[in-house]
C-alpha cells in the first residue's frame, strides 16, 4: 500500500479524497493555487505545495508542477479527482513514466473513452446499444444542417472531447442549428482544446442513467447499481439518486452487463461511470443508449457509496496499488436510497446567473444519523470566510441524504436543506428545496427537461400552500413586534407585492386570514434562521430584513413582507428610496467574468433579446442579451477583457 499520496485537485473532492486516505493511514500531499491559499483542503492535508495562480491553466491544469511537487514531497501515487486532470491521458502516461502511480485507469482507456465518436465506435463493436448519429465529427454549419435533417429533428451538438455538460447544444430546428454548431465549437475549443463537433439524435422524454463501474489490474469487474441523474439545468447535474426509482431489476442487469463489456473492450480497471439515455416514454426500459463513459470517480459517487457501503474512494486507492477487488458481482447489495443535491453558487430567480464573493456565514446542517432514522452526510471544501471565485467550478457543496425508501431520503434532504444557512453569494438551496417537494419530483416523473418544464419562465420560488402562506405571515409580525421591544403595538399591516393582509397579534398570538395562530418563535443567535412552532407544528424559515419588512424562505418558498405597525402603513406609500425607475445607462454584465465575445459595433442598430456579447465564468459562456432595442453609442469592452458584475458593457446613444 503506498505511504503518500498527492491529490491533484481542489476543493471538496480534495478533501473527500484526504479523508479516506487518513483512514487508510496513508500521508497527503495538498496542492493549490493562489486561490487557494487557506483553503481546507490546504490546511487538511499533511503536506501542501503551491502550483501557480488562479486561473486553472496556470496551476490545476499543469501537469508538469503537479508532477515536479509529486516528487518533491516524495509522493509515492496521484489521485486526480474530478475534472481538470482526471481524464488527461497524457497526464496518465506522464505519471508512469515518472515512476508515479496513477489511481484511476489505464491512459489508452482514458484515450480511447476520452473522444466522444472513437468510444461510440468502441461501443457498438462491444455490443452496447447506442444513440442513432452521424459517424464522425462535423465540419462547418452546412454540413451540420445536412446532417440533423438526416437524422430528423431534434438533435444534439455537443463536442467531441466535452465532459460535465459543457460543450451542447439542443436544437430543435434549422434555426436552432444555425446558432448552437459555432457555439458549441468555440465552447469546446476554449474548454477542452479540441473543436470538433458530433451531431445525435435527441431522445424523446430523455433520462439521464449512469452505470457505477468498479474494476481491478486483474481483469475483475462489478457494477455497483445505477444512478439517476434527469433533474439537470443546462446539461448540468443538479439533484441525483441511487437506485432510479425507473430502474427495474431486469434493466440494471443489462445496462450493468452491457457496461462491464465496454469496460472489458478497453481494459478498464478503477472506477469509472457509463452514462446512459433512457426514453422514458419505454416503461419496458428497452430504449437505453449509450452516451460517454467517464473514466473518473463522479461528483456523485456519494448516492452510491450510500447504497452499497463501499468506499469507492478507497477501492480506486487498493486497485491503483495492485490490489484484487474485495467483493464480486453476487456480493454487490443495494440498501435503502440515498438523494444528492449540489448546492451551486448561482442565483435562482436571477435566470441561475453565477454568483461570487464571501462565504459571510456558512452553517451546513449537522451530519450523522437524524430522529427520522435517516443519515445526512455533507461533502464541501469551504468553510466561513472562504471565497466563491470565477476561476472555478461554482459547487459550494453537496448535501447527501440516506434512508430506506424513497420517501423518507426525500423528506431527510428537505429537512436537511431547510437547515442549511449561506450567506455571501446566492445559491440554488431554494430550488433544491422545492424540488424535494414538488409532486412530480417525487413521483419519480422525472427527465432531463424537468427543470425547464416545470419552471419555464425561471424559478421564482415554490407555490405557497395557504397553510404555510399564513404561518409565515404570523411569524413575520411576531418577529417585527419583538423588534420593537414589547411597544405593544396590536394592530399590523403586510404588504405582499400589491396585497394588504391586517394582522393583529395579543402575546404569543397572531390573527391573521380569518385564524388566529400560535407562534412560539426561537432565533438562534447569529443565525438568519428562527425555528417556531405554530399552532404546535414546527415551522422554519430562513429570514433576511429589508428596510420596511422581511423576506422569509421555507420550502423552496420565497414572501417578500412589508411588515409594519397599522398606524403607520398608510405613510409608507411615501418613503421612496430614490428613482428607483432610473435605468442603467445602458447594457450591464450580469456577472463577473471574462468577454469571450462581442457581438455589435458602434452605430449598430439592435432589438431587445438580440446577443451583445457572450461572458465566460466558472467554465461556462452565457449570452448577454439587449434588454431593450437601441443604437450602440459606445462599446465600452473588449473580447478577453475581466469585467466584473454590473459593469457597464455597452451605452445607447
Amino acid at each position: 500500500m503506498f505511504g503518500k499520496i498527492l491529490i491533484a485537485n481542489r476543493g471538496e473532492i480534495a478533501c473527500r479524497v484526504i479523508r479516506t486516505a487518513r483512514r487508510m493511514n496513508i500521508a497527503t500531499v495538498a496542492v493549490y493555487s493562489d486561490a487557494d491559499a487557506r483553503a481546507p483542503h490546504v490546511t487538511m492535508a499533511d503536506e501542501a505545495i503551491r502550483i501557480g495562480p488562479a486561473p486553472a491553466s496556470d496551476s490545476y491544469l499543469r501537469g508538469d508542477l503537479i508532477l515536479e511537487a509529486a516528487k518533491r514531497t516524495g509522493t509515492e501515487a496521484i489521485h486526480p479527482g474530478y475534472g481538470f486532470l482526471s481524464e488527461r491521458a497524457d497526464f496518465a502516461e506522464a505519471c508512469a513514466a515518472a515512476g508515479i502511480a496513477f489511481i484511476g485507469p489505464p491512459a489508452a482507456a482514458i484515450a480511447a473513452m476520452g473522444d466522444k465518436i472513437q468510444s461510440k465506435k468502441i461501443a457498438e463493436a462491444a455490443g452496447v446499444n447506442v444513440v442513432p448519429g452521424h459517424p464522425g465529427p462535423v465540419s462547418d454549419t452546412a454540413e451540420a444542417l445536412r446532417v440533423a435533417a438526416a437524422i430528423g429533428y431534434p438533435v444534439m451538438i455537443k463536442a467531441s472531447a466535452g465532459g460535465g455538460g459543457k460543450g451542447m447544444r439542443l436544437a430543435h430546428d434549422e434555426a436552432g442549428v444555425r446558432d448552437g454548431f459555432d457555439a458549441t465549437r468555440r465552447e469546446a475549443a476554449a474548454a477542452f482544446g479540441d473543436d470538433r463537433v458530433l451531431i445525435e439524435k435527441f431522445i424523446e422524454r430523455p433520462r439521464h442513467i449512469e452505470i457505477q463501474l468498479l474494476g481491478d489490474q486483474h481483469g475483475n469487474l462489478v457494477y455497483l447499481g445505477e444512478r439517476e441523474c434527469s433533474i439537470q439545468r443546462r446539461h448540468q447535474k443538479v439533484v441525483e439518486e441511487a437506485p432510479s426509482p425507473f430502474v427495474t431489476p431486469a434493466m440494471r442487469r443489462a445496462m450493468g452487463e452491457q457496461a462491464i463489456a465496454l469496460a472489458r473492450a478497453v481494459g478498464y480497471h478503477s472506477a469509472g461511470t457509463v452514462e446512459l439515455i433512457v426514453s422514458g416514454g419505454d416503461p419496458s426500459g428497452a430504449g437505453f443508449y449509450f452516451l460517454e463513459m467517464n473514466t473518473r470517480l463522479q461528483v456523485e459517487h456519494p448516492v452510491t457509496e450510500a447504497i452499497t457501503g463501499v468506499d469507492l474512494v478507497e477501492q480506486m486507492i487498493r486497485v491503483a496499488a495492485g490490489e484484487r477487488l474485495a467483493l464480486t458481482q453476487d456480493q454487490v447489495a443495494l440498501n435503502g436510497w440515498a438523494i444528492e443535491t449540489r448546492i451551486y453558487a448561482e442565483d435562482p430567480y436571477r435566470g441561475f446567473l453565477p454568483s461570487t464573493g464571501r462565504l459571510i456565514r456558512y452553517a451546513p446542517p449537522a451530519a450523522g444519523a437524524d430522529p427520522h432514522g435517516a443519515r445526512i452526510r455533507i461533502d464541501d471544501g469551504v468553510a466561513e470566510g472562504s471565497a466563491i471565485t470565477r476561476f472555478y467550478d461554482p459547487m459550494i457543496a453537496k448535501l447527501i441524504s440516506w434512508a430506506p425508501d424513497r420517501a423518507g431520503a426525500i423528506d431527510a434532504q428537505a429537512r436537511a436543506l431547510e437547515q442549511f444557512e449561506i450567506e455571501g453569494p446566492a445559491t440554488n438551496i431554494d430550488l433544491a428545496a422545492a424540488l424535494m417537494r414538488h409532486p412530480r419530483f417525487r413521483a419519480g416523473d422525472l427527465e432531463t427537461g424537468f427543470i425547464a418544464q416545470e419552471y419555464p419562465g425561471g424559478f421564482d420560488g415554490a407555490p405557497i400552500d395557504p397553510v404555510r402562506r399564513r404561518a409565515l405571515i404570523a411569524l413575520a409580525v411576531r418577529l417585527a413586534a419583538a423588534d420593537l421591544n414589547g411597544a405593544g403595538v396590536r394592530d399590523w399591516s403586510v404588504r405582499i407585492g400589491s396585497e394588504d393582509v391586517a394582522a393583529a397579534i395579543t402575546g404569543n398570538a397572531v390573527t391573521v386570514e380569518g385564524g388566529t395562530l400560535s407562534i412560539d418563535p426561537v432565533a438562534v443567535p447569529g443565525s438568519a434562521i428562527v425555528r417556531a412552532m405554530v399552532n404546535g407544528d414546527p415551522l422554519t424559515a430562513h429570514v433576511t430584513r429589508t428596510p420596511l419588512g422581511m423576506v422569509l424562505r421555507s420550502g423552496g418558498a420565497r414572501l417578500d413582507l412589508r411588515v409594519l405597525p397599522a398606524r403607520i402603513a398608510t405613510y409608507a406609500d411615501h418613503l421612496t428610496n430614490g428613482d428607483k425607475d432610473a435605468g442603467p445607462p445602458g447594457i450591464v454584465a450580469p456577472m463577473a467574468g471574462v468577454v469571450a465575445q462581442v457581438m455589435v459595433r458602434r452605430g449598430q442598430h439592435v432589438q431587445a433579446g438580440e446577443p451583445i456579447a457572450v461572458i465566460e465564468a466558472m467554465k461556462m459562456e452565457n449570452v448577454v442579451r439587449a434588454d431593450r432595442a437601441g443604437i450602440v453609442a459606445t462599446v465600452m469592452v473588449t473580447t478577453g477583457q475581466n469585467i466584473s458584475a454590473d459593469q457597464v458593457m455597452i451605452d445607447f446613444a
